[in-house]
């Protein structure tokens, strides 16, 4: 908290860039009702208000206050991984009762007059990433590296540069308020929303928004190809789908690592995809290393190694320690461990969030044994989407493999709680509003946590 506190006194004293063309920093319309939020309607959300804390509020429904935006009427959401981030305080600049989430969709219940290609009532999806549609990266469709939608400045001093505007994820990176709401106002509402065909139902469909992309955007931007060996760390949703992903791409083999509480995914994993291996960290007998199980699995190791996990998570004491003391902000353990396993020349990809700083990076056998590191970035959603679309409507990929709840919007503090906590088998949800359809044909019945 104190950490996002400093930054925000940084960014105030620094001031924004002058490049973003949209409003920055607004998160919550209660915060200046007048100029952002209905003046009668209400509607329920999610809300920061501070480290663990997350809490359902009552705040005025969102206006248009520009030419092209979009009002959704969001009939489905969920809760990303990368959300925990956020809960946890390990994302900066957020501010108490700021709305949060990134994946979401709906109807079109009004927009302004300058957006084209929509009518009110039209199914869409939004994309986590607000783009503009115009600028370098948006002409190339890498949608989240919009220069024109984030005008943060600590942002672009840490990076070298700022990525796109982003629903629900802090002022770090632009400050937009988020989806796990009964609306939301969706900037360049004619370029960031997709149109889902009446045979994707929104269970399916909603997963564009960010899952389905941000792992397809992992298995093709490291390069998984015909007969390669693949290991994944992490079994959870992205975990998952790029497995199945990377089976899609031609892998041979695909070996999913992950262990402690969150065990039972790698089960999971296994009932929904049998040709999958799996390796339990903790299992393993005392002397053996996630490196040293995957040489003996595989000559010289995997071609390819995919971080699905994320940097706040440390391992051991001394990487804990020193993000407990602010040393670093992320852990290189999983980096390490997926350098050392791949082959020489091997591929690593890192797709999991990592926000600042680490220490202890095995830049020696990088370098000498000629690994590749990529960070895959935040996934261009508008590069793939259409294809992606297309290829759950002829069955190439399916979302409801990591599909395991579905929820009401007014437990989300519950389910949030229990999601960081893995409990309940808590994979991938889908969070019904009062605007949602019935629950699609194989896709799960409704879970209720209040009595």
């Amino acid at each position: 908290m104190a950490m996002s506190q400093g930054a925000n006194l940084a960014e105030k004293a620094m001031g924004h860039g002058d490049n973003a063309i949209t409003e920055q920093d607004m998160t919550n319309p209660a915060r200046d009702r007048a100029k952002y939020g209905d003046p009668t309607e209400t509607m329920k959300a999610l809300a920061w208000m501070g480290k663990n804390d997350v809490q359902m509020v009552e705040i005025p429904k969102p206006k248009i206050i520009e030419d092209r935006d979009v009002i959704l009427r969001v009939t489905g959401s969920t809760i990303c991984g990368s959300d925990l981030h956020l809960l946890h305080g390990a994302v900066v600049q957020l501010q108490k009762g700021d709305i949060l989430g990134h994946e979401f969709c709906g109807r079109v219940d009004s927009m302004g007059a300058g957006v084209k290609g929509l009518k009110q009532g039209d199914r869409v999806v939004a994309s986590f990433q607000i783009a503009c549609g115009e600028c370098m990266y948006c002409k190339k469709k890498l949608s989240s590296q919009c220069e024109r939608t984030n005008s943060n400045t600590i942002e672009n001093v840490m990076y070298g540069g700022r990525t796109a505007g982003m629903f629900g994820y802090s002022h770090f990176t632009g400050g937009f308020a988020g989806g796990q709401a009964e609306y939301v106002r969706v900037p360049y509402g004619d370029v960031n929303l997709l149109k889902l065909p009446d045979d994707v139902p929104d269970e399916k469909g909603l997963y564009l928004s960010d899952v389905l992309a941000t792992s397809w955007n992992c298995v093709v931007d490291t390069g998984v190809k015909e007969g390669d060996v693949v290991a994944i760390w992490g079994a959870g949703p992205v975990g998952e789908m790029a497995a199945e992903m990377s089976f899609t791409n031609g892998a041979s083999r695909v070996i999913m690592i992950d262990g402690g509480a969150a065990s039972w995914r790698l089960d999971l994993c296994k009932e929904k995809m049998p040709k999958i291996e799996t390796i339990n960290y903790t299992d393993l007998p005392r002397g053996t290393t996630v490196t040293s199980k995957l040489k003996e699995m595989e000559h010289g190791g995997p071609d390819v190694a995919l971080e699905c996990v994320a940097g706040e998570y440390a391992k051991g004491w001394a990487h804990y320690f020193e993000m407990l003391l602010g040393i670093e902000t992320d852990t290189s353990e999983i980096i390490n461990e997926m350098i050392t396993s791949v082959k020489n020349y091997g591929r690593c990809g890192i797709t999991g969030v990592y926000v600042g700083f680490t220490n202890h990076f095995n830049i020696g056998s990088l370098m000498e044994r000629g690994i590749r590191l990529i960070g895959n970035g935040q996934a261009p959603v508008h590069l793939y989407w259409e294809q992606l679309l297309q290829m759950i409507r002829e069955g190439k990929t399916d979302p409801y493999k990591m599909l395991s709840h579905r929820v009401k919007i007014e437990e989300m503090d519950i389910v949030y709680k229990k999601f960081d906590a893995r409990e309940d088998h808590m994979q991938k949800i889908f969070v019904q509003t009062r605007f949602s359809d019935p629950p699609a044909q194989g896709s799960p019945a409704l879970t209720t946590y209040k009595s």
